[in-house]
């Protein structure tokens, strides 16, 4: 077999390299690649060499939402077989450390995570991972669907911990893949009236075609808009999928008096003008989250029973031997591109 990997070596420059087949351990699985998200931390590292503390260093493999099919086995893995599609959940936490035994692993400080510096992401042919963290897809599951798997999964943590139930009213801030999944999982859980905002017609356009109520920000008031959408109490759950200082100080001015606020995205280090008045007064329960925890079987579920449709936030397909475009056009197009997959042949 041989394989090719994309790498970034350079900020928004891309080649295509020859790398050898990986080699499985025992609980591993050679898994061969048919389908890639790029996410929007993706981008972040095509186009500024890092996030926070996780500095690229080049050249890096960027992808961490994928799926496909398994080409090889370990000789200890005896719940998957060659030929299984699966669902790659991207970090491999220690198992060790006081998160991972207490079952917050998404916490787990030593995780290997697809496409995090220092550790090289799925844009290859071939990605070995741990058996554990393969997912089977149901025969009613495409790939492309499994590699959506990992955004979806954010969604529905993101729900969950808000607490949406049944006739809730929500909002949500930012339209883009996480936004939507977001909305998608609200609906999902039994929100009634879902309130999306964002800057660009084309997600909310998206967003409207998904059951919900959209602001445009650069049109109109957001926090009068919510109030009179709400008869002036304001939505019982929060969730900012944005994460600027506009929207961080927003979610306190539009939830309800014993409301829920979920923190998803954080674009920003700081935030000022929050005001601060409001999470006292109105006795607010605000909340963040960091990827997910046990939530793949759960996701995968939600897709294969049609509680949740995952295709309509593909906006593009790209061909692997077009990721470099893919990565130039995600980058550079936001305004019409709202989620891009990657298809391997």
């Amino acid at each position: 077999m041989e394989s090719k990997a994309v790498y970034l070596t350079e900020l928004g420059k891309m080649e295509f390299r020859d790398i050898p087949v990986p080699q499985i351990d025992s609980n591993e699985v050679l898994v061969k690649m048919e389908a890639v998200g790029i996410c929007g931390s993706d981008l972040h590292y095509y186009s500024h060499g890092k996030i926070g503390d996780f500095i690229v260093e080049f050249p890096f493999i960027l992808g961490h939402e994928c799926a496909g099919t398994i080409v090889k086995i370990g000789e200890k893995v005896e719940h998957l077989k060659v030929g299984d599609r699966v669902a790659l959940e991207p970090g491999i936490p220690c198992g060790e450390c006081e998160f991972c035994l207490s079952g917050q692993y998404n916490l787990c400080p030593d995780v290997k995570f697809f496409a995090t510096p220092p550790y090289d992401g799925c844009l290859q042919n071939y990605v070995k991972h741990k058996a554990s963290f393969a997912f089977k897809l149901p025969d009613n599951v495409s790939s492309i669907e499994g590699a959506l798997v990992e955004p979806l999964a954010i969604g529905i943590n993101a729900a969950r911990t808000g607490g949406v139930a049944l006739g809730d009213s929500v909002v949500i801030f930012g339209a883009g893949c996480i936004g939507l999944v977001t909305l998608l999982a609200s609906k999902a859980s039994g929100a009634d009236q879902v309130i999306v905002v964002d800057l660009i017609d084309k997600r909310l356009e998206i967003a409207e075609s998904m059951g919900a109520t959209t602001i445009n920000a650069k049109q109109k008031n957001v926090v009068d808009e919510v109030l009179a959408l709400t008869q002036g109490k304001g939505a019982r759950v929060v969730i900012d999928c944005a994460g600027n200082n506009t929207t961080i100080a927003q979610t306190v001015q539009v939830a309800k008096a014993g409301g829920n606020i979920v923190w998803v995205g954080m674009a920003t280090d700081e935030i000022n003008g929050m005001p601060l008045g409001p999470v006292s007064t109105k006795e607010l329960t605000i909340k963040s989250i960091f990827r997910y925890k046990n939530l793949y079987p759960t996701t995968i579920a939600a897709i294969s029973s049609g509680k949740i449709d995952i295709k309509g936030i593909v906006s593009n397909k790209f061909k692997f031997e077009d990721t470099p475009v893919a990565f130039r056009e995600s980058y550079t197009n936001v305004k019409n591109i709202v989620k891009s997959i990657i298809v391997f042949d």
